[in-house]
């Protein structure tokens, strides 16, 4: 019977579309308070974890444990003056920050945040809704985003925010592409692009034959599809402008980038937008990679009811408040790098790693159903063929130049003379004899030594 209800629990495509209108406008509302409150908790959780790291007490005077702090800089950014610039589009310099506030906040539309559950007598799921190509919404939801950076950059009529948005959009982009790489796996290994789909496929593990033994696979697929999990993560802090990859607002670089000429409260549309991007894209990385709503396997081994009734919404928060810290811990911890670095280490580094990996993932599932004898050649064949191409893939590093002296001698008859090479200046010309002769080291020189 447990079975039957817990199997009952998981969502499908067909449970949704036929809720009443009252009960869709409580769940919009839901996860925009969801959004909301959990950014606003977040900027206080940051303060007071770096704060922490740091060795100092962080927000601790406004409110209790200063949980009020956020919301009184809130108030204070609604008092200040709000400058329009004299240059500025006035509509797109006024909607800017609102797009990438919508985007963020949309985005939490199709993540499950529990099971099936009553709610005044109507069995829902505890999800605004969910389609069959829900993962593509949220990734076109992260794109999206990116015009209210650019926008508001090229709105504000200035030449610094303006380049300051262009490299944000060509930040953002480039790692866009590695996270939509990344999320293919989940395709290819769940069946589905739907949300509530990917996360009933992570509900238990499958079954593999690893050299004649039967081993069951781990059911989340941050274990299973591990490089899979660390790109879309390190996409992922690159994507909302995390530190370390938090050039778009490097103070010290572009005088706070493509937001340098907002105040007020449309600047703090813009460090909303950031932090609704950081809770957004902790709970995307929940449902595709550590579960969704279900609990660990400690918990669901000694109790059954764990992922049943409301229960599930405690580990799904605890899960986002999990990678919430992850977000901060490498804020506090690691330097930001340079432009250069961040673009390199996604085109040349990130993307190769994510293509070689599909390949092989797809290469895996293409010879599932072979006999164990076929598929162990073929994995053993695959694997030589990596490992010879890692072994002789030409190396970029420069060849060790030649010592100094080799260089010397080296070079062709009637080469412009060299300087001396034990570093010694020679005796000015300008001094006496006594300096030139280089005298005794007892001989004391005199006043005469001096330069003429």
């Amino acid at each position: 019977m447990s079975t039957v209800l817990a199997a009952a629990q998981d969502p499908t495509l067909a449970d949704f579309g036929r809720d009443p209108w009252w009960l869709v406008l409580v769940k919009i509302v839901f996860a925009f308070a969801f959004g909301l409150l959990a950014t606003l908790l977040g900027v206080w959780f940051e303060r007071r974890v770096v704060g922490y790291m740091q060795v100092r007490p962080g927000p601790n005077q406004v409110g209790p444990f200063g949980l009020l702090q956020t919301l009184a800089d809130g108030l204070k950014m609604a008092f200040k003056e709000d400058i329009l610039p004299r240059t500025a589009d006035k509509v797109v310099y006024f909607f800017a920050p609102t797009i990438s506030v919508i985007c963020a906040v949309t985005a939490l539309s199709v993540v499950p945040f529990g099971p099936k559950v009553s709610i005044f007598g109507h069995w829902t799921p505890l999800q605004v809704t969910d389609v069959p190509v829900a993962v593509l919404v949220l990734l076109a939801c992260s794109s999206m985003g990116i015009y209210g950076i650019v926008l508001g950059g090229w709105a504000s009529g200035s030449t610094y925010p303006l380049l300051g948005g262009l490299r944000s959009s060509a930040q953002m982009i480039s790692y866009e592409v590695a996270m939509g790489l990344s999320i293919v796996a989940v395709f290819m290994t769940a069946g589905t692009m739907s949300t509530s789909g990917i996360v009933a496929a992570q509900a238990h593990g499958s079954k593999l034959d690893v050299f004649g033994w039967n081993v069951t696979a781990p059911g989340w697929y941050a274990i299973l599809l591990l490089p899979s999990f660390i790109i879309f993560f390190i996409a992922t802090v690159g994507e909302t402008n995390r530190a370390p990859f938090d050039l778009p607002e490097a103070e010290s670089e572009l005088v706070a980038g493509f937001m340098t000429e907002y105040s007020s409260l449309k600047f703090a549309l813009f460090m909303l937008s950031e932090y609704v991007s950081m809770v957004t894209m902790s709970a995307v990385t929940t449902t595709l990679f550590l579960g969704g709503w279900r609990a660990p396997a400690p918990i669901t081994t000694f109790w059954a009811g764990a992922n049943s009734g409301w229960w599930p919404m405690l580990w799904f928060f605890a899960k986002v408040i999990l990678l919430v810290f992850v977000f901060v811990w490498l804020r506090g911890t690691l330097p930001r790098l340079r432009y250069d670095q961040f673009m390199r280490f996604g085109w040349k580094v990130l993307l190769p790693i994510n293509l070689v990996w599909i390949l092989v993932l797809a290469g895996l599932r293409s010879i599932e159903d072979w006999e164990r004898p076929q598929r162990l050649l073929a994995t053993a064949i695959g694997a030589g063929v990596l490992l010879l191409a890692t072994l002789l893939w030409p190396s970029k590093r420069k060849a060790p130049k030649p010592p100094l002296q080799e260089q010397v001698n080296s070079r062709p008859h009637g080469s412009f003379p060299l300087p001396p090479m034990d570093l010694q200046v020679p005796p000015s010309p300008r001094t006496k004899r006594v300096v030139a002769e280089r005298e005794p080291a007892n001989v004391v020189a005199g006043t005469d030594s001096r330069e003429v």
